[in-house]
C-alpha cells in the first residue's frame, strides 16, 4: 500500500512540474514576442517617418511624428498576438535628432487552485535612428 501512495504522489508532482513549465514558458515567450516586436516594429515606424523633403532641401535628419505613431500602430497591431490586449504609451518624439520612447504593456492570467494570478508585462524602449555619416 506503501508504494502506490508513492506511485501517486510521483505522478501528482509531475502533473504539478508540466503545468509549471508551461506557465513560465509562456509568460517568457510572451515578453520575448512583446520585445522583438517592439524594437523591430519601432525601427521600421522610424524608417518610414522620415521626412525625406527636409533631407533633400536641408541635408537634416528628421521624422514626422503623427507619421511615425500612424506607422507603428498599424505595424504593432498587424504583427500582435490576437489572444492578448495590449497598452500602448507613447511617451516623447523627437523630430530632430530622431528619437522615441516607447512602453508596451499587456496582460498574462491564470487560473490556479480556483485563484486568478494576473502578470503585467512591460516592456520600455527608448530608441535613436542612427544613419551612418556620409562624406561627400
Amino acid at each position: 500500500m506503501k508504494e502506490s501512495y508513492w506511485g501517486a504522489m510521483i505522478v501528482a508532482f509531475g502533473i504539478f512540474a508540466i503545468f509549471f513549465i508551461f506557465f513560465f514558458q509562456s509568460v517568457t515567450n510572451t515578453s520575448e514576442h512583446n520585445y522583438h516586436l517592439l524594437k523591430e516594429t519601432t525601427e521600421a515606424a522610424m524608417y518610414d517617418a522620415l521626412d525625406l523633403a527636409a533631407y533633400r532641401k536641408y541635408g537634416t535628419i528628421r521624422i514626422d511624428r503623427e507619421k511615425f505613431a500612424e506607422n507603428f500602430l498599424r505595424r504593432f497591431a498587424e504583427s500582435a498576438l490576437l489572444s492578448n490586449t495590449y497598452k500602448v504609451e507613447i511617451f516623447d518624439i523627437n523630430e530632430e535628432p530622431p528619437k522615441v520612447s516607447i512602453r508596451v504593456s499587456s496582460l498574462e492570467s491564470t487560473n490556479v487552485t480556483g485563484e486568478i494570478l494576473e502578470f503585467d508585462i512591460q516592456e520600455s524602449l527608448d530608441a535613436i535612428l542612427e544613419t551612418p555619416d556620409v562624406e561627400e
